[in-house]
């Protein structure tokens, strides 16, 4: 084989896999959305009626029981053996296609609230079993009353079961599956809306389609200044001021005469065309208006419904609220419109080596994230509450959580495993579901997405260096806040690299880079820690595992600030 040939059965090769790989993501994100079971907040939605929930599992198990949202395993798995947690550990280390994907699952019991369109218990469970995790924290044998998802919001560390909740996690979920993951969980939520006039309406999304009120326009207007004619010339220059914008007389034009019009003024009834001022001659002596070319029945004039009818869909719901879309609602006759509230964050700054003024000295840094992340989520159509940093307290940590009203709350740093991070034990002791708890992706890989207990917020846990924090934004928050507002996903494009690109040996890799004509050019300083490179960059190449040549199509990430939309108020304010 030549090889030309070679390398055509290679991308054969590797576009097959990649599609059974997609497949398999999609049905791991299926199952993952179907064990939490989309419960709604309470302010969205009215709480289920009695008997409708069925009491709550024990997390004795790591699997999932059956319920309304969860469909049964028809074997029960043998409890973990070091055996068995060996042979994990080498699938942890083996390519992305071998690898397990725990975070496409949560770790603790699933909601058991009925989830609108999921399968009734009476029918029959699907064929491919849900992928089987391990418990975000180590259940003791407990019966019900102790069981993690019955513990009230706020529970002491002494509830909490004896094993570490940092126990070993043996595999990561794919970058594309845990963006796809995020977008479904927000999307699951049911969208309110309200009514907004058009001078806050901007950067929000229509709730409802706009529909035109009237013809526009709504009656036959001039295009031009000139001169309004009735029947072939040369015409008899009608006296008067002639008609203006909003004002002038409706009478009948009689064939043979011209009249004076403005743009935008009401044509006469009988008139056939408007001839601009400049292709006219007007002999005042005698009063004659003469054509300078060729005059044709109905030019220059817009007529009556030219732009729309009345009833015809406008926009539909969906749209984000740009400035053009407030003013062809205003057009329309629209005085408000009906949208979806924007997603309301909230975001904890954790870390007690964090300064917020001044030079970094005696090991404390300088806080890069509170600073970057509320205008970047305003950027995305959020609403943002002032961070807040709260140091390496878990107790105030918990405290921040269950005590939020936002739809999303994002956490800097404390995703590790080290003896101050905090994150895994107190959504452990909280009964968070953990949806995603790390992803292959680098930098960032650390990065974790749970639902609180009790039909709570979402919660995104960003790893503390800033590169890597960026990355936990795009990956999980911005499909997130996508779904909850019901924001369209913008248009998934690929550009060609400048140059080569070095990619980690299994995990997907996000390089900050900027446009160059035709091609895209991959930027220096793009460690985790640093932000020298995203700070002169208007997108993020994925790059996949192993790395791609130059000239190689790569997908590429917008950066809010890289295009005209979404417009929100007070972006990067």
């Amino acid at each position: 084989m030549t090889a030309h040939g070679r390398e055509a059965a290679s991308a054969d090769g590797g576009r097959s896999a990649e599609e059974e790989r997609a497949a398999e993501e999609e049905r791991a994100v299926d199952q993952a959305l179907a064990l939490v079971g989309h419960k709604a907040r309470a302010r969205h939605r009215p709480p289920e009626g009695p008997g409708e929930t069925p009491p709550k599992p024990t997390p004795s198990s790591p699997v999932s029981p059956p319920s309304p949202v969860s469909p049964p395993s028809p074997v029960s798995p043998p409890s973990p053996s070091p055996s068995s947690s060996a042979a994990a550990a080498d699938s942890a280390s083996a390519g992305p296609e071998s690898r397990p994907e725990p975070g496409l699952t949560p770790s603790s019991p699933a909601r058991s609230a009925p989830t609108p369109g999921a399968t009734p218990p009476s029918s029959p469970a699907p064929s491919s079993p849900a992928p089987v995790v391990p418990p975000l924290a180590a259940p003791a044998p407990a019966s019900a009353a102790d069981s993690a998802s019955s513990r009230p919001h706020g529970a002491s560390s002494a509830d909490r079961p004896a094993s570490s909740p940092h126990a070993h996690r043996t595999g990561a979920t794919a970058w594309h599956a845990a963006r796809a993951l995020a977008e479904r969980l927000g999307r699951a939520a049911p969208l309110t809306a309200h009514r907004l006039p058009l001078d806050r309406a901007l950067g929000h999304v229509l709730a409802e389609a706009v529909v035109a009120l009237t013809d526009l326009p709504s009656f036959d207007t001039s295009a031009m200044d000139g001169w309004a004619v009735a029947g072939p010339g040369p015409w008899t220059v009608k006296e008067g001021e002639g008609l203006l914008a909003g004002r002038g007389s409706t009478e009948p034009l009689p064939d043979g005469q011209a009249l004076r019009i403005a743009t935008g003024a009401r044509l006469p009834a009988d008139a056939t065309a408007v001839i601009r001022s400049e292709h006219a001659h007007c002999d005042e002596a005698r009063r004659l208006l003469y054509a300078g070319r060729e005059v044709v029945q109905g030019q220059d004039i817009r007529p009556r419904g030219q732009e729309c009818r009345s009833g015809d869909e406008l926009l539909p719901a969906g749209t984000v609220v740009t400035p053009p879309v407030l003013g062809l609602a205003a057009a329309a006759g629209y005085d408000a419109l009906v949208a979806v509230p924007r997603p309301r964050v909230d975001v904890l700054v954790l870390g007690d080596e964090l300064l917020t003024a001044g030079l970094p000295h005696d090991g404390l840094i300088r806080d890069a994230l509170g600073p970057m992340l509320a205008p970047w989520l305003r950027a995305l159509g959020a609403e943002v509450a002032e961070p807040r940093r709260l140091g390496d307290e878990a107790g105030a940590l918990r405290h921040a959580l269950v005590s939020s009203d936002a739809d999303l709350i994002l956490t800097t740093g404390g995703t590790a495993a080290g003896p101050v991070d905090h994150v895994h034990p107190v959504l452990a002791e909280i009964g968070a579901d953990l949806l995603v708890d790390g992803v292959a992706v680098r930098p960032g890989h650390p990065m974790l997405l749970a639902r609180l207990a009790e039909g709570g917020p979402c919660l995104v846990g960003l790893p503390g260096n800033p590169l890597a924090a960026v990355s936990g934004l795009l990956t999980l928050a911005e499909p997130l806040l996508r779904g909850i507002a019901g924001r369209p996903a913008q248009d998934r494009y690929r550009a060609p690299v400048r140059q080569e690109v070095h990619g980690h040996p299994h995990d997907t890799r996000l390089i900050p880079v900027v446009h160059r004509e035709d091609s895209v050019v991959p930027l220096h300083y793009n460690g985790p820690a640093m932000l020298r490179g995203i700070a002169a960059a208007d997108g993020l190449a994925v790059v996949p595992p192993g790395g791609v040549r130059s000239g190689t199509e790569v997908e590429i990430l917008d950066l809010p600030w890289a295009s005209a939309s979404p417009w929100t108020e007070g972006c990067f304010t």
